[in-house]
């Protein structure tokens, strides 16, 4: 496409993307992820470059609210005059303009959603919601990464691989807009469509904005009609990011294979006309399209989908259900309808707004002449403080203390424990270790903070006899109820090969163990609970997998001591 001839790549995917966005701001806008630099700057640069000078550019903060974004009562204008009088919102200013959004993986789905909306608005502005962050788990709302056309990913682009000089000729850019609404369709529609469907996306909007993308492209490019290029570009810009699955090339072979050989072969050989064989057929055009998408499907798709249906999200155990709605402490969430007192603190200025808009009103019981005041509060006005107190976490680990492999695991534990330990003094967390061996399953280290503590209590376990771990997710279970009750959202982290051998009375018998293992694992899934399993086997265990799918866990294998990694996956179930 149009961008120096260079070989495309992230950065010259981001060039073309910015250009589409200029030529037709109905694609919505841009999911960028990558970090504040020099690389993200020098593309916003050059996408603002590209919009006329008296376009509005605004920064959208991730935490803005509502009276920010839509506008709300101006209070010391209205004291003055003595009626409501309001001010505009962020929202009203970027109208037909961008809007940067700053952390977008960090927005609210309450606001993702009116953002939304403002795109299928009137008058939309262009987002560019700007995504800081690299974990799978924390990424722009999903309601709002929908509806914008394109997800290009600089994270690991280079400075060196940036290219100077303005993105387009303002020329060209003028000529591809007037060109742009005679744009033929093409074959464009049923490809697209088609490609969507092999790459497992089940919405439309993806396949509009990728038509909408190519009759841009194809603008850009000063043709009359889209291309088999245009389409293969947007394929990979528009339709890739957005894959749940690989396209299968072999269930379309076997598929034509069916069709007999003397089916399609002898229409096309029925073709009068030559100069159309020049031209790819549908099909053809469908391949193309989406072996386009497939180079530029991201490294490790299937691991990642798996990984994530794997592991659900806690309903009311996790951090958002830890909230509570109203408290007297923590940070503070707005304002809500009651009456001071008991510790409830009064918000001054929301009850000045919600008292404000009768002022006129009120003031038509007092005499002519009578003084009184330009705001009347009422009872029905007050307004109290909301607050989100901070839901801690808590990390539960349950190790497998029994066996030849015992001491292997538990230097592993006490490794993790120390390492999430040394960080608790920042983000306050909790952790606890269960340890089950013999008949039973033990409390080694009740709910705490304190490294030195943990230390103590981790030094002198031993290890050996049987595997009881139907009691030791019971415990785990029972703990993180524990833990719920006291305002923290547990993460339970499992260190077993999951071959259980003394049942839940503390008797022998592998077969009945190991069945209610898996029964206490699928109590445990209904819980709710973020929970990992790490297969501390040497090969990996078909049991520990087994019971990981019972338990709605995610699977992970540590054959090899690394506390490193035993954290981070803490920490990525819990998010």
């Amino acid at each position: 496409m149009t961008d120096g001839g260079q070989t495309p790549g992230p950065w010259a995917d981001a060039r073309l993307a910015a250009a589409l966005l200029a030529i037709d701001p109905g694609l919505g806008g841009m999911v960028l992820t990558a970090r504040s630099g020099p690389v993200r700057d020098a593309w916003l640069d050059g996408f603002r470059a590209l919009l006329e000078d008296d376009a509005p550019w605004r920064r959208v903060p991730a935490n803005i609210n509502d009276e920010a974004l839509f506008g709300g009562l101006d209070l010391a204008a209205t004291l003055k005059a003595g009626r409501p009088v309001r001010t505009p919102g962020l929202l009203a200013g970027i109208e037909g303009g961008v809007g940067v959004i700053a952390m977008a993986e960090r927005a609210s789905p309450g606001l993702a959603s009116r953002l939304a909306a403002a795109i299928e608005g009137p008058s939309p502005p262009l987002l560019i919601a700007l995504d800081e962050s690299s974990e799978p788990d924390e990424a722009t709302p999903a309601t709002l990464a929908d509806r914008l056309a394109f997800h290009v990913d600089l994270s690991n682009t280079a400075l060196s691989a940036i290219t100077a000089g303005p993105l387009l000729d303002p020329e060209m850019l003028t000529m591809a807009k007037v060109r742009l609404p005679h744009i033929l369709n093409g074959d464009a529609e049923p490809v697209l469509t088609a490609a969507a469907l092999a790459l497992g996306i089940d919405s439309l909007r993806p396949v509009i904005l990728a038509l909408r993308a190519a009759r841009a492209a194809a603008a850009l490019d000063n043709r009359d009609e889209v291309a088999e290029e245009d389409l293969s570009l947007v394929a990979r810009l528009v339709l890739a990011p957005r894959a749940t699955q690989m396209p299968a090339r072999e269930e379309q072979a076997e598929a034509e294979q069916d069709q007999g050989p003397e089916g399609e072969p002898e229409a096309a050989n029925d073709t009068p006309d030559a100069g159309d064989d020049e031209r790819p057929g549908l099909d053809d055009l469908t391949e193309i399209t989406t072996e386009a998408a497939r180079a530029a499907l991201p490294e490790g798709l299937l691991a990642r989908l798996e990984a994530g249906a794997a592991a659900p999200k806690a309903g009311g155990a996790g951090k958002a259900g830890a909230m509570q709605r109203a408290g007297l402490r923590g940070r503070p969430a707005g304002a809500m309808r009651g009456n001071p007192g008991e510790g409830r603190r009064l918000d001054l200025l929301a009850t000045l707004r919600a008292a404000a808009p009768w002022g006129r009103v009120r003031r038509r019981g007092l005499k002519r002449f009578a003084p009184g005041p330009a705001i009347e509060v009422r009872r029905e006005d007050f307004r109290i403080k909301r607050f989100k107190p901070r839901s801690e976490s808590e990390t539960i680990f349950v190790v497998d203390a029994s066996g030849s492999l015992a001491l292997n695991r538990l230097s592993e534990a006490k490794g993790a424990v120390e390492l999430m330990l040394a960080q608790s003094y920042v983000r306050r967390d909790h952790v606890a270790v269960i340890a089950f061996r013999g008949a039973g399953a033990d409390m080694l280290l009740p709910s705490t903070r304190s490294l030195a503590r943990a230390k103590r209590s981790l030094a002198a376990l031993p290890g050996g006899g049987g595997t009881p771990l139907a009691a030791a997710i019971q415990a785990a279970d029972a703990a993180a109820q524990a833990a719920t009750r006291q305002g923290r959202s547990p993460t339970l982290v499992f260190l077993t090969d999951g071959a259980a051998n003394i049942t839940r009375d503390g008797g022998a018998g592998r077969e009945i163990a190991q069945a209610e293992a898996r029964q206490a694992g699928r109590q445990l899934r209904t819980s709710g609970y973020p929970v990992v399993l790490v297969d501390v086997s040497k090969r990996g265990s078909d049991a520990a997998r087994t019971l990981a799918q019972d338990m709605g866990a995610r699977y992970a294998r540590l054959p090899v001591s690394n506390p490193g990694a035993l954290a981070q996956l803490a920490r990525e179930a819990a998010a």
